[in-house]
């Protein structure tokens, strides 16, 4: 089969090589999955670049996220699986074997039935930015009601979290960083969307939701936002936080907080639990079957253009996601 790997960290263009590779077989409790797409997430090429530490395994076939069919099953599995439409969820997590490739093999339950009306590129934005979407709005209960404030509301997550948060039934609330981001936030869905970059942020937030405070905020830089996010939280409030990139180490003002019951949630979607997981695949799938999710896929590339898809996603530039389409 094809597939890209690396065999060391570095810049994409230099360490990923594609070729051809033995066809993975599946073992006990495993499927094999024809991939269609694969996402790439910036979690991928932070592992890639060396960002996340060194190389984990001999050679590593990037990426978590992807979609596909399962054409094969082995021991223990239904065959009545084969043929299934899928979504995968954490192929290169702590493994060498991720969705770059034309096949994977993965244990049944990570390959999740898409349903019927959503593309493989879209499936393929499912593990990462939806799931952990999905986590950061509801883990804490439902939303209907209240006002959720979404950080970043262009990026990858925060699309697929203002989405969900309004088919969940609350008022939405975006930041975004210019016009064009703008225009997407909006687009999603969000009730009002405010530029961070223009006056005072915390002003602006609490007079779009008619001077009240926020019920719940999805967080993409936790450290940087904190001065903004304390303003506006209100009393047994969250803070659902994954990211904190400008201000790794911030200085929490515990008693203000403490003060107002506010929840502080740290989420990796990687490390969710079995029932966390199996609530945040429920939703998901509930969401798409209701058709309540568009799905923001900015850039795609064919399987021999990889390092470009790397590159485009460690440029930043991307209003949505990267997917890799394999024929």
């Amino acid at each position: 089969m094809r597939a890209v790997w690396y065999e060391k960290t570095g810049p994409a263009a230099e360490v990923l090589r594609l070729g051809d590779i033995e066809t993975p077989q599946p073992g006990p409790g495993e499927v094999r999955v024809r991939l269609h797409a694969s996402g790439v997430n910036p979690s991928d090429v932070k592992s890639r670049s060396g960002v996340r530490g060194p190389i984990a395994f001999p050679r590593v076939i990037p990426h978590s996220d992807g979609a596909g069919e399962i054409e094969a099953v082995g021991e223990g599995v239904s065959a009545a699986r084969i043929g299934t439409r899928v979504w995968v969820w954490n192929a290169a997590y702590r493994r060498s074997f991720g969705t770059c490739a034309e096949f994977v093999c993965l244990p049944e339950g990570q390959a999740v039935p898409l349903p019927q009306g959503t593309s493989f590129e879209a499936g393929a934005c499912l593990g990462i930015p939806g799931s952990t979407a999905c986590h950061a709005v509801f883990a804490d209960g439902d939303v209907t009601g209240q006002t959720v404030l979404v950080t970043g509301g262009a990026g990858a997550v925060g699309h697929y979290a203002i989405q969900l948060a309004r088919w969940g039934g609350a008022r939405v609330i975006a930041t975004v960083s210019g016009p064009e981001k703008a225009a997407a936030a909006a687009a999603a869905g969000a009730h009002a969307v405010i530029n961070y970059r223009d006056g005072d942020v915390a002003a602006a937030i609490l007079a779009a939701n008619a001077g009240r405070p926020v019920d719940r905020v999805v967080e993409v830089e936790f450290g940087g936002n904190l001065p903004v996010t304390s303003a506006v939280i209100g009393d047994g409030g969250v803070i659902a936080a994954y990211g904190s990139m400008a201000d790794a180490e911030p200085k929490l003002p515990f008693y203000p907080l403490m003060f107002r019951h506010v929840t502080l949630r740290m989420l990796l979607v990687y490390l969710l639990s079995a029932k966390e997981r199996a609530a945040t695949v429920a939703r998901l799938t509930a969401a798409l079957e209701a058709g309540a999710l568009q799905h923001a896929i900015a850039a795609t590339f064919d399987l021999t253009e990889s390092a470009r898809a790397h590159a485009v996603v460690e440029s930043g530039r991307l209003i949505g996601n990267s997917v890799i389409t394999i024929g």
